[in-house]
């Protein structure tokens, strides 16, 4: 099932509030009850539900607001973190792991892989799907870590070969995407920033991994895999910076991202070249709103940014962002939305 032409869609995350910060630090001392915190997580979720139905995008998500209680990366990081918990193979408390050549002082919290990973564990997807569903008409999309990712990161006490776990990360995958299809979602989203930084043998691994994480599946469900280079921010103050690209160095694997078997690629518009003559019938998100920049894009920037590509056919082409809006400001980021449907208006989408 293809998204209609032009249609316009996000990666995932919304605008994280910095009183989430606040709150937080509330709930760690004891003067606020965590059940408070996810009732601002759920008001936010409606929030972001909302921000996006005011911009008229046509696929939405929940924001993923509530898969964290901050905007730092660490625990209960929206992408990682977040799903490390509820697998009880990573076990213990987690430990600093760099991740970027590009500065040695960039590190993420990671967990610990210490037992096998089960394949029949409920990642609580069902549940976003039902809670975001419920409050929008609009299509819900759900947006899922990828195998490379949540393997890469972890470290590993267990299985000492990173192809066979993330080889059980597809299969638990596989089981929460066929839980999805069982409650009726249609769009699912799998994430993978680490395409270029992995070499040649783990991103063959990776793609072996994702195509059993979406085998099986009804042909009416569209599944999207995200690739970028990186979001992270740095520094003592997190929420007031913009995302930096730590995972832009070592070779653009396109070739080989174009043989994962899903509908479309969701991609940043600047790597768009990449995918030339690779594409085949796929799907493609020109993520033609950056999210690295603070200024907010016009409709007609968006349009020549997908316009740059002419070999990439209006029935092909998918409008998002370059990667998730959680750090910037609310505003920027609803102008941001807007920018993506207006440049659909101006496409003749």
């Amino acid at each position: 099932m293809n998204y209609p032409r032009y249609a316009t869609t996000v990666i995932g995350a919304h605008s994280v509030p910095d009183w989430y910060e606040a709150l937080d630090r509330l709930v760690a001392v004891g003067q606020l009850a965590m059940g408070t915190m996810a009732d601002a997580q759920y008001r936010c979720t409606q929030a972001a539900v909302l921000d996006q139905e005011l911009a008229a995008i046509d696929v939405v998500t929940g924001g993923e607001m509530h898969r964290r209680t901050h905007n730092r990366h660490s625990p209960p990081n929206a992408m990682l973190n977040h799903f490390w918990q509820k697998i009880p193979a990573f076990q213990g408390a987690t430990r600093p792991k760099p991740i970027t050549q590009h500065d040695p002082d960039v590190f993420h919290p990671a967990a610990t892989c210490r037992t096998a990973i089960g394949h029949a564990i409920d990642l609580g997807l069902v549940d976003e799907f039902l809670m975001v569903s419920a409050l929008t008409q609009k299509p819900v999309k759900i947006t899922m870590t990828g195998p490379l990712m949540l393997a890469r990161v972890a470290y590993d006490e267990h299985y000492g070969d990173l192809g066979a776990m993330m080889l059980d990360l597809g299969k638990l995958l596989n089981h929460n995407f066929r839980l999805l299809a069982e409650a009726g979602c249609k769009y699912i989203q799998i994430d993978e920033p680490l395409f270029t930084v992995a070499d040649e043998a783990e991103v063959d691994a990776a793609i072996t991994a994702i195509n059993v994480a979406i085998e099986g599946l009804p042909a009416d469900i569209h599944i999207s895999v995200h690739v970028c280079q990186g979001n992270y921010a740095v520094g003592k103050e997190y929420d007031g910076q913009i995302g930096h690209r730590y995972f832009d160095h070592g070779r653009y694997k396109a070739d080989k991202i174009c043989t994962i078997e899903c509908a479309s690629l969701l991609v940043e518009h600047d790597m768009m070249y990449h995918y030339e003559g690779l594409a085949g019938d796929k799907q493609i998100g020109v993520g033609a709103v950056d999210v690295q920049d603070p200024k907010v894009e016009t409709g007609e920037l968006v349009a020549q940014r997908i316009l740059a590509y002419p070999w990439l056919a209006p029935e092909q082409t998918i409008i998002t962002s370059s990667c998730g809006m959680n750090h910037l400001p609310r505003k920027t980021a609803f102008g941001k939305l807007k920018a993506m449907t207006e440049a659909k208006r101006v496409l003749g989408g």
